[in-house]
């Protein structure tokens, strides 16, 4: 007789010991994994790497949108798209993998995030069945590139203070959209916008705005100090006029998308800045091993032993708390019924149950990033400091 699991809810690690079996960890990755991952370390090495220094400083946004059509072309837009749409419907695990190693992509790493993620994972979650045909085969291909747009000049962290305002037209076939968008990711050559705004400057939700709906304008691109090579720009809405039919989710109810996918967002995160860590080690190592000073190698000397110990270690911890979270979220994705038809939505929801996992990730892996970009910049020296040497450039961004 077969065994009944139950497994942990989210947070129940505060409460109740753990069972090793429910623990997940990269070594379990199946042959499919490893084959998707295999795929995704080509792509950057041989599509993204040779070109890092043009990306950096690039005049224009082209060559970012032209390796994002390329990276649909080798299926890594799809790895978060429903089987039934064109995509990959992978579980989150797989998601991870892949972030963890677009990581090693430079600035390129926040436009494959921005469409992969939080760019597609609206409609996969709050669509209806007719926006997710219309849009996410597309999507998931590179066909179309989309962009979130929910930070304005007056709102950031507080989302719910939006300004942007939608109106039903007399006929009752358009929503009119006026309002301003800050620092959106992808927003240059963006064919789809997922707008936040109040309907009648009260009710907070959400809209596909195609570019070609008109009433749309993309400003110029912010001057950053990092993450150059990632197109960030404001988006004006005046009188943009939106088809009632590409509300997404409910009139009033977008807060739960805007929070629900920041969730998401958090988790990914994780995955990324553990493969930033490891990128760290991986030119951090080497050079301490070949630099010489004072007759030995700078691996030689405790104070360079000890940076790379506590970079390997936080390291090893995000990676620990990205993928044991991901396996209890499979676990618990996959205790619904597929077939029914508010599955993704229900996804979503048993996501959102491990908020407090997704919320400590993101502030542990996220600081252990930030060390270890200062550790490798201090092991190189002088050499961090020139822009010739990766760890400069990922210091800053």
């Amino acid at each position: 007789m077969s065994e009944t699991r139950t497994y942990p809810t989210g947070g129940q690690f505060l409460l109740e010991g753990t069972d090793p079996a429910d623990v997940f960890t990269p070594e379990d990755f199946d042959e499919n994994q490893r084959m998707i991952a295999q795929a995704a370390r080509d792509f950057v090495a041989q599509k993204v790497e040779p070109v890092l220094e043009q990306l950096e400083y690039p005049g224009d946004t082209s060559l970012g949108k032209g390796l994002l059509k390329e990276a649909g072309q080798m299926g890594l837009l799809m790895i978060d798209v429903p089987e039934a749409f064109g995509g990959m419907g992978a579980n989150k695990a797989t998601v991870m993998i892949v972030s963890e190693i677009v990581a090693w992509a430079g600035s390129f790493a926040v436009t494959h995030g921005a469409q992969s993620g939080i760019g597609t994972l609206p409609i996969v979650y709050f669509g209806t069945p007719e926006q997710k045909q219309k849009y996410l085969a597309r999507i998931a291909t590179g066909e179309m590139l989309s962009c979130y747009c929910l930070t304005e000049p007056g709102s950031g962290s507080d989302a719910l203070a939006a300004a942007t305002t939608a109106k039903l037209n007399a006929e009752g076939t358009h929503f009119i959209l006026n309002g301003t968008k800050q620092y959106i990711t992808n927003a240059a050559y963006a064919d789809l916008f997922i707008v936040f705004a109040k309907i009648d400057g009260e009710h907070f939700s959400a809209f596909l705005v195609e570019k070609d709906f008109g009433g749309l304008t993309v400003g110029p691109e912010e001057k950053k100090m990092g993450i150059k090579g990632s197109s960030t720009c404001p988006v004006i809405l005046e009188d943009c006029p939106v088809p009632v039919e590409n509300l997404l989710g409910e009139a009033g109810k977008g807060h739960l998308i805007a929070f629900n996918i920041l969730n998401v967002g958090r988790f990914k995160l994780g995955a990324s800045t553990t493969g930033g860590c490891k990128l760290v080690l991986e030119h951090a190592v080497p050079y301490t091993s070949e630099r010489h000073q004072f007759g030995q190698p700078l691996n030689a000397f405790g104070l360079i032993r000890s940076k790379i110990a506590d970079v390997a270690a936080r390291t090893f911890l995000a990676e620990s708390m990205v993928y044991r979270t991901a396996g209890l979220l499979d676990a618990a994705i996959a205790s619904l019924d597929k077939g029914a038809p508010d599955y993704d939505l229900q996804s979503i929801l048993k996501v959102e149950e491990f908020s407090i996992e997704c919320s400590m990730i993101k502030v542990f892996a996220s600081e252990a990033l930030r060390l270890a970009a200062d550790e490798g910049v201090q092991m190189l020296g002088g050499y961090g400091y020139c822009s010739e040497y990766p760890l400069e450039r990922f210091f800053r961004d």
